[in-house]
């Protein structure tokens, strides 16, 4: 099945009523059992600066092992254009408004005309008139990344509000700037002239995902279900293209000079991987275009430095 057929059969589903399966329960934030085995960091530091030398363009990156707390990152302070990453802090605020009782997720939303905006996404090419619910938005949001959902969320709950969550988590420089492809719709003009629809560093998008991760972005159930929203992304062209058989819940985001992506690698220990790229030569909206093969090099990379697995136990002797 085609990416779009994929979503537009996702799409033509969740019209048509919400789910009821239960969302995997996220992993414990620390398992005293297991003995995590660490990676040789200096050795992956090394190799992961030499793919980002090695682009055409600025590459920053922040890898979080959230159970043995190693660390590595390049440029992982400096800000970034998101694209279409900064759909998952609209989403994790769509889920605290919910925790607040200000929002629900069968809430209803009717899609019009008006609302339609191209790119990815299927809701635009669907009839006017056609009802959802906060629920069946946020999933296209981000396992299609659907530009017309996400306009929909943020008349929603309002931009300013993903603002204040951002702040409340301790990540001040990570800021959806105006809805999609409507410029004038902006809160902050001078930094959506600099970096388009949203801008976070490395650091604190790592920082986001790993929140996510340990169930503390909002709440155990809340961040289990946003997990299972992560694990139904369709876009599998950069950070999971060398890696097959382990569960890694994603995001991406692409414009024509920067593509984006975090991912949770669930190997013997939980690896978050954020790369981020800006001023990228190559500007082809094609699956092997030079942004996604250097993503696809990184997250390789990583796969690679820690065991898939915890080794069996060895009984005494």
């Amino acid at each position: 099945m085609t990416r779009r057929a994929a979503a537009l059969a996702l799409a033509l589903a969740l019209a048509s009523g919400p789910s009821r399966g239960q969302a995997p329960a996220a992993r414990p934030a620390a398992l005293s059992a297991v003995a995590f085995t660490r990676a040789d960091t200096s050795r992956l530091h090394r190799t992961l600066d030499s793919i980002a030398d090695a682009h055409h363009g600025v590459t920053g990156y922040a890898i979080h092992n959230l159970d043995t707390g190693e660390r590595l990152s390049r440029r992982g302070d400096e800000t970034f254009p998101t694209a279409s990453l900064v759909k998952v802090p609209v989403m994790v605020t769509v889920y605290d408004l919910v925790a607040k009782g200000q929002l629900r997720l069968d809430d209803p939303l009717t899609l019009l005309e008006i609302d339609k905006v191209g790119g990815s996404g299927v809701l635009h090419l669907l009839h006017n008139g056609l009802g959802l619910t906060v629920r069946d938005a946020t999933a296209l949001m981000i396992a299609v990344s659907d530009n017309t959902a996400t306009n929909l969320l943020l008349d929603r709950i309002l931009i300013r509000r993903v603002w204040a969550k951002m702040e409340a988590l301790g990540l001040p420089h990570t800021k959806v700037h105006h809805k999609v492809s409507t410029w004038a719709s902006s809160v902050a003009p001078d930094s959506t002239r600099k970096y388009g629809l949203g801008v976070t560093t490395p650091t604190e998008m790592a920082t986001l995902f790993g929140l996510i991760a340990n169930g503390r972005a909002v709440s155990p159930a809340a961040d289990s279900a946003m997990l299972a929203l992560l694990d139904a992304n369709q876009d599998g062209d950069r950070m999971q293209r060398y890696v097959t058989g382990v569960r890694n819940p994603h995001k991406t985001g692409s414009v024509d000079a920067s593509r984006t992506e975090c991912t949770i690698y669930f190997l013997q220990s939980r690896v978050v991987a954020c790369a981020l790229t800006r001023e990228n030569a190559d500007q082809l909206w094609t699956v092997d275009q030079e942004a996604h093969l250097t993503l696809g090099a990184i997250g390789r990379a990583v796969v690679a430095a820690w065991p898939r697995a915890v080794a069996p136990a060895v009984s005494p002797r």
